[in-house]
């Protein structure tokens, strides 16, 4: 999923506000300096993502043309590779 910068930082600071309101997070550093670390995170993780995706398809292209690609299912196919290459890289989907 592609997300915009600012998109990014509003999704860092709900989730920041969420975790002073129920109390699971004590800062122990300026609030600018935890919602950059947030922000970075989320944006890590998005580009793992993105790669992921764009391994899966290319393997799903190679797979195709290796079969011939008659009676896949394409999207049930690229779940698929998807969820194994995520499994081996360990990325929780």
């Amino acid at each position: 999923m592609r997300l915009k910068d600012e998109q990014i930082a509003r999704l860092a600071e709900k989730v920041l506000g969420d975790l002073e309101r129920a109390q699971l997070a004590e800062q122990k550093q300026a609030r600018g300096t935890v919602l950059a670390a947030i922000r970075s995170a989320i944006a890590a993780d998005l580009k793992q993502e993105e790669n992921l995706e764009r391994d899966a398809e290319a393997l799903l292209e190679q797979t195709l043309k290796a079969t011939g690609g008659e009676g896949i299912d394409r999207h049930k196919m690229l779940r698929m590779i998807k969820e194994k290459l995520a499994k081996e890289r360990k990325i929780v989907l």
